[in-house]
């Protein structure tokens, strides 16, 4: 069954020049595009993005590379489109990555790592409505409705605008 996922690719791979790989790569792997955008994050737009990690030590520097250039937010769907996402970008640290992933391929270390990927199909939809309205995405897999519901089963965690618990990087 098709689902949704979102991807961002981050400010050193745009510096580099190597996006259109990247893009390539995951249409190569069956995703299909269904909403891309460049942006650049203002660092209000940033914190909130990574506010499951604002006690982490490393948070005012992902802040900081998150701002520092440009990036391409795309919402990808496909068949197992979470883990097999994750499984193309490879570990965290690209330091550690199999040269056959995007990280691998394209980062450089833990935080240069290239990609960022939704970790579930919650989070997916989640920060999917974090870039995108209804209308600046196509296809029908998923009802605007499921991302408004995901966005508001956390309450709790209001202090997170992206309304998931913390995880670990």
């Amino acid at each position: 069954m098709a689902e949704r996922t979102f991807t961002i690719f981050k400010p050193d791979a745009l510096r580099k020049g190597v996006q259109g790989h990247m893009l390539q790569r995951l249409l190569d792997e069956g995703f299909g595009v269904r909403g891309l955008k460049m942006a650049r994050l203002s660092r209000l737009q940033a914190e909130a993005f990574y506010a499951v990690h604002r006690e982490r030590p490393f948070f005012p520097e992902l802040v900081d590379f998150m701002t520092s250039g440009p990036v391409i937010v795309i919402s990808l769907e496909r068949d197992n489109a979470v883990a097999h996402l994750r499984a193309v970008m490879g570990p965290t640290d690209s330091a550690k990555a199999p040269k056959d992933t995007i990280r691998g391929q394209f980062g450089t270390d833990i935080q240069c790592n290239a990609i960022h990927g939704s970790d579930s199909v919650e989070n997916g939809l989640i920060e999917t409505a974090f870039f995108f309205s209804g209308a600046e995405t196509v296809g029908d897999a998923v009802a605007p409705s499921a991302a408004k519901k995901a966005v508001a089963a956390a309450p709790a965690w209001q202090a997170n605008p992206l309304g998931r618990p913390p995880k670990g990087r």
